[in-house]
């Protein structure tokens, strides 16, 4: 069998990697028949090839040579290249997949590559573009800076000087994907200083759990109520394992599943192209792309819609999405983490969960204790967030007595561990002093009753008489009722419009 790729037909072509090398018929790669050499393209050490696996490049060219010459040496590299002669040709794939660079020529039929590129930019397109031509002259150069080439080869060039522009496109990519990362995380962190702190058992057992699960390549599923901690755990699972630590560490993205409407929420995870859907004035990349050989953290995942639910049971099983609007599949290489405060099981029975995506979430779990089963954690709790606040808010700290330990060791604390830390930082700011930091009628605002008070009042009531507890004495700000409850706006208001309030 030829294992040399057919270069006839160029325009509009795709070619995967596997297909460039050669295949068996169960799908391992062959010898290379050609000697190791396709056409000019040098013979590449085996431990260069697939270096941009996960990359993908379009080549715009109108000259066949130079076309078979670029995709010989990029698909050797790149996990998928695709070929166009002009500029409607690309401007159709582009619409239809996402492409990580464009190697684009400045002399095409029709419309010129400065010309697309211009309109792309304005158009919002971010990828890098490298432009080639013929002719060096100062103001070709000066119009594709204006245009935003990210880099430029002037004809003819070498394979080396080719991949050394591809390269630095590359490394840009990369830099502005972590870029992206870190902007979030900035964003979205609440500054939380909580840490997995305390000596209870039910804390040692989690920290062991998370230290034996996070080497693994597994799917984690983590239960716990709001405020428990959730997320940290997650981060913590992240960073022991090796998508976490080392040179080729990946992101840490999370993102809440119950904060993003429904009809967004497939273009937030897998991205789109443009004009996938109303307003989609150009393509964008989801979050499963930034996190890229990291971590994708799904907190609240019951929140998720069912039809989305589907997607992201086949993404789990195959490894593969399919950004909105778009023909062609991408491979993705994500550790996947959900967490939910919900019973999944009765969620199962209701109908409003996926049992099929429960199963396959559910490969490994970690359990977060609520703070009121570890309340012997509290003052080591306490201690740690007076110390962490104070530095950040920039304000004195004070001495917390025996006697309002006790006093907020007899609370619930229904918002765990995220309440008491707000509790603390909302003291801080008060200046409260340091014998009254946390006065009862702060903390003991319809607390849930114990046990052995013998009311057998529901938990459903009870839960209701706090949360209207807190909504009253917040003056009805439901922002901040949320805030000192430690859950989420949108689940205060359903629940308050399930109680028709």
């Amino acid at each position: 069998m030829s294992l040399r790729p057919n270069w006839d037909n160029l325009s509009c072509t795709a070619v995967p990697i596997a297909k460039l090398r050669g295949n068996d018929h169960h799908g391992n790669p062959t010898r290379n028949t050609a000697g190791g050499k396709l056409g000019s393209v040098p013979a590449v050490a085996p431990a260069e090839l697939s270096q941009w696996q996960h990359q993908s490049v379009l080549v715009v060219d109108d000259e066949p040579g130079m076309v078979s010459f670029l995709h010989r040496s990029l698909a050797l590299r790149c996990g998928w290249v695709a070929t166009a002669g002009s500029v409607e040709d690309a401007a159709d794939l582009l619409s239809r997949r996402h492409f990580d660079l464009i190697v684009l020529d400045i002399a095409l039929p029709g419309r010129s590559g400065v010309e697309w590129l211009h309109q792309l930019r304005e158009q919002g397109f971010a990828g890098d573009v490298v432009l080639m031509t013929a002719y060096a002259d100062l103001e070709t150069a000066i119009d594709a800076l204006r245009a935003g080439a990210s880099d430029f080869l002037l004809k003819p060039f070498s394979v080396a000087q080719m991949l050394n522009a591809v390269k630095r496109c590359f490394e840009r990519s990369s830099l502005r994907r972590e870029n992206f990362v870190l902007r979030r995380e900035l964003d979205q962190r609440d500054d939380s200083v909580e840490g997995m702190i305390g000596n209870s058992a039910q804390i040692h057992d989690v920290c062991a759990r998370i230290k034996r699960i996070a080497p693994t390549p597994s799917t984690v599923l983590i239960h716990g109520e709001s405020g428990t901690g959730k997320e940290l755990a997650a981060r913590a699972l992240h960073r022991m394992s090796p998508r976490g630590s080392g040179k080729n560490a990946g992101p840490f993205v999370p993102i809440n599943c119950a904060a993003i409407a429904e009809d967004l929420i497939e273009s937030e995870l897998f991205g789109h192209v443009r004009g996938a859907f109303t307003g989609a004035g150009s393509g964008r990349e989801g979050l499963f792309y930034y996190a890229h050989g990291g971590t994708l953290f799904l907190d609240e995942i019951s929140e998720l819609p069912l039809p989305m639910q589907a997607k992201l049971l086949r993404v789990l099983e195959e490894r593969k999405l399919r950004p909105v609007g778009s023909e062609q599949e991408v491979q993705v290489d994500v550790r996947v983490v959900a967490a939910t405060n919900r019973d999944l099981v009765a969620e199962v029975a209701a109908g409003r969960f996926r049992p099929d995506l429960y199963y396959r979430l559910q490969v490994v779990e970690v359990v977060m204790p609520p703070l009121r089963d570890r309340i012997e954690d509290l003052p080591d709790l306490v201690h740690y967030f007076i110390d962490q606040l104070s530095a950040r808010l920039g304000v004195s700290q004070f001495a917390c007595d025996e006697a309002a330990l006790a006093r907020l060791s007899r609370y619930k604390w229904p918002g765990n561990v995220r309440e008491l830390k707000n509790l603390i930082e909302r003291s801080l700011i008060l200046g409260y002093c340091a014998d009254d930091f946390a006065p009862d009628d702060e903390i003991a605002v319809s607390p849930a009753p114990t046990p052995e008070s013998g009311d057998d009042e529901s938990l459903a009531a009870v839960e209701r008489r706090h949360i209207l507890g807190v909504l009253e004495s917040c003056k009805g700000n439901k922002s901040e009722a949320a805030r000192r409850l430690g859950v989420s706006r949108k689940t205060l208001e359903r629940k308050c419009a399930a109680w028709g309030v």
